[in-house]
């Protein structure tokens, strides 16, 4: 089948037409540039362009960094409050002119490296971790996923962990990779304690450049970057537009 995958962060919207029995993309991937926060008419438009872009008409599955429910958002973080509560499959139908589906963004990267990278085959609990503008998560067991878990909202020092942590949070800080690999290890002793996951797979742009920071890492688990790497979120939002539909 093919879908168009709409790959949704804080500071850009990603996408392009995915196969999704294979998982790859059938184009090169098209970027939007979008404010933090974004306004609803700039991110709708930021949509419609990359679906303009690919001159799509058909399926559209959108990576959307909230909780969703039934196609509704829920608590929004980075890309700004007026997203939440609204029908996000409405929305972005209209602006692309396909029919959409939402499922959150973390959940989404996490089914693609599952079913194609390196999750694949791992029957045991797998958490997939994104680094970008904020962190996103998803926790995987037998295969199965666990929805909407947000940890990168997690309390510390009376701040969501992720403005702590986050690959954002290297470059406005100026901080080396050592310094923020640092941080990034108390986060990952905060979710270990959570959920002790054998294997975390950690995407974002930050996969990228894992040879730079990975070996500050410690965890209890094996951690090992995404094999989709940046590409991870819009695959798995173009699967999810599938499954949901069985």
């Amino acid at each position: 089948m093919k879908v168009l995958g709409i790959d949704i962060g804080g500071s850009a919207f990603k996408g392009a037409p995915v196969d999704t029995k294979t998982g790859r993309l059938l184009a090169e991937r098209h970027r939007v540039e979008v404010d933090a926060p974004c306004p609803t008419v700039q991110g709708l438009a930021a949509a419609r362009e990359i679906a303009r872009h690919f001159q799509w008409h058909g399926p559209v599955g959108i990576g959307f960094p909230s909780v969703i429910q039934s196609n509704r958002t829920g608590p929004v973080g980075n890309l700004g409050r007026n997203w939440e509560k609204k029908d996000g499959a409405a929305l972005f139908g209209r602006a692309t002119g396909g029919k959409a589906r939402l499922c959150n963004d973390a959940d989404a990267a996490g089914l693609a490296e599952m079913k194609f990278g390196a999750g694949k085959g791992h029957q045991g609990s797998v958490l997939m971790l994104t680094l970008g503008t904020g962190i996103g998560s998803a926790l995987f067991f037998q295969g199965r996923l666990m929805p909407n878990l947000e940890f990168g909202h997690i309390p510390w020092k009376g701040k969501p962990i992720e403005r702590f942590a986050s690959a954002a949070v290297r470059k406005r800080r100026g901080l080396s990779w050592r310094e923020w690999a640092l941080r990034v290890n108390v986060f990952l002793g905060v979710v270990e304690r959570l959920c002790s996951p054998e294997l975390i797979i950690i995407g974002g742009g930050v996969s990228k450049k894992s040879d730079k920071w990975f070996k500050y890492l410690k965890a209890q688990a094996r951690v090992v970057p995404a094999k989709l790497q940046n590409e991870a979120g819009i695959v798995g939002a173009a699967l999810a537009w599938e499954e949901a539909g069985r």
